[in-house]
């Protein structure tokens, strides 16, 4: 066999090698079709082939590619940061441009830290997290982040900043349950404040909707606005991270706009491009600009593809198009099928637990036993079983975490914004057979009712 020099996620492992991709298919060498329930990494949101994104690219080819931030500014991204601060809650946001979502939520924390010190409170320099979270794999993005996989092999070198509990509603932190809880969970950051003291955070940071680390957690309606007045009330600035939830994904533009709040920053990325290059953005609301711009003017942050003209004008292409197709609304009124298709699969397979989400962002998590609510062992690998069976079936699905240990099993299934009603379908009778082949294997019962948990194969 011939040695290889790419590094592969599971070095050693076959991957199929993908030829081209169109609408919500991608086709490998041999010709075998997939069906992108997952967007890529969340990330393909109008499909792939586009033909009209496609020659924006060969367009700005033809002028430049590349120049240097510190040098030049150029249309594209002059119009790019336009459009964004258009299109989000309040419209008057600054850009600053980067290559990826862990990029573009460490430089928000850099950012929020900077505003502080522009006045002269340097003693604000913590942002805070939830407990079950993602913002990105770079040392600083992963110090904001509660996911517990992921941090393990790097916990000496990061900051514990996940101290906030996550909006959990299918297994509450607090032990209590909706609505009867007030919505404890989001007090719960008034308490991580007065702890550590206000005088030492610079910034909270949130998912709109938790995405790997926790399968699709959504907050119930109103849970943002009261983040946001305890923010204000303690002068914390809010960072929401729409990396996975921004441009449509979840029915709304910004999912910031369901509950009717502007954050201080936002972060995006993913559905930004929507895969066609790779960029993201740091969005930066005037007020907390308006520091900065009156003291050293200079946002400490530099890389050298900021603002790159070609993936401006990529990026610019993907809204344009978003826009005048109506991805938006249909995103919503698909998640609605969706959501009904995948809560109808939920009443016949015992192993699903939970179905939540918003829009096209919806997300399965397993359970062993749904009476007690009981995991899998994380030996037993359910996700990573249910994802391989799907892929073998001709269907990609993304993994996630559940349960409050982070360990649980979960999965994403975010198809494509331009996905049609006959290719849900075939979606879900994908996913069913992949699911049901699983439990067979782990001799998991295959109804509602049947057979006993603690029969189940043991896999290790």
């Amino acid at each position: 066999m011939q040695r290889e020099h790419l590094i592969k996620p599971l070095l050693g492992h076959k991957y199929p090698t993908i030829a081209y991709g169109q609408g919500v298919f991608l086709y490998d060498e041999d010709g075998k079709a997939y069906l992108d329930a997952s967007s890529g990494a969340i990330t393909a949101g109008i499909g792939h082939g586009v033909q009209d994104i496609i020659d924006a690219m060969q367009e700005q080819a033809g002028k430049v590619s590349f120049v240097y931030r510190s040098q030049f500014t150029s249309k594209p991204a002059e119009a790019l940061a336009a459009k964004l601060s258009d299109l989000a809650p309040g419209q008057d946001y600054w850009s600053f441009f980067v290559g990826s979502g862990s990029e573009a939520t460490e430089t928000a924390m850099k950012i929020a830290i900077q505003h502080w010190q522009e006045q002269g409170r340097h003693g604000k320099n913590k942002v805070i997290s939830r407990r079950m979270s993602y913002h990105g794999i770079t040392m600083g993005a992963l110090s904001m982040s509660g996911h517990t996989l992921r941090r393990r092999r790097f916990v000496p070198l990061l900051e514990d900043f996940p101290v906030v509990a996550p909006p959990y509603c299918y297994r509450c932190p607090l032990h209590s349950s909706y609505p009867s809880c007030g919505m404890a969970c989001a007090d719960d950051l008034e308490t991580a404040i007065r702890r550590i003291g206000a005088e030492h955070i610079a910034a909270f940071i949130a998912e709109p909707i938790v995405g790997a680390a926790g399968g699709a957690l959504t907050p119930p309606p109103g849970y943002y606005a009261r983040i946001k007045a305890i923010c204000e009330r303690h002068e914390l600035l809010f960072i929401a991270d729409e990396v996975m939830t921004g441009i449509g994904r979840t029915g709304a533009m910004f999912a910031m706009e369901h509950d009717g709040v502007e954050p201080d920053l936002i972060a995006l990325g993913k559905g930004m491009s929507a895969g066609y290059t790779p960029m993201a953005a740091t969005m930066v609301k005037d007020r907390v600009m308006a520091p900065i711009l009156q003291g050293s003017r200079s946002v400490m942050a530099g890389h050298t593809y900021s603002a790159n003209p070609q993936s401006a004008a990529v990026a610019l292409a993907v809204l344009r198009y978003i826009e005048q197709h109506g991805l938006v609304q249909q995103a919503a009124d698909r998640g609605r099928y969706l959501l009904a298709k995948l809560q109808q699969l939920a009443g016949g397979i015992p192993i699903i637990g939970d179905v939540r989400g918003k829009g096209l962002l919806l997300g399965i998590e397993f359970v062993r036993d749904r009476a007690t609510k009981e995991p899998f062992p994380e030996a037993a690998g359910l996700t990573s079983r249910v994802i391989e069976k799907a892929l073998q079936k001709g269907l990609l699905v993304y993994p996630a975490s559940g349960a409050i240990d982070g360990v649980g099993d979960a999965i994403l299934v975010a198809p494509p914004m331009v996905i049609t009603e006959a290719e849900l379908d075939l979606l879900a009778e994908l996913l069913e057979a992949a699911i049901r082949e699983v439990m067979e294997e782990l001799g998991a019962p295959t109804a509602p009712g049947d057979g006993d948990p603690d029969s189940m194969t043991e896999v290790t």
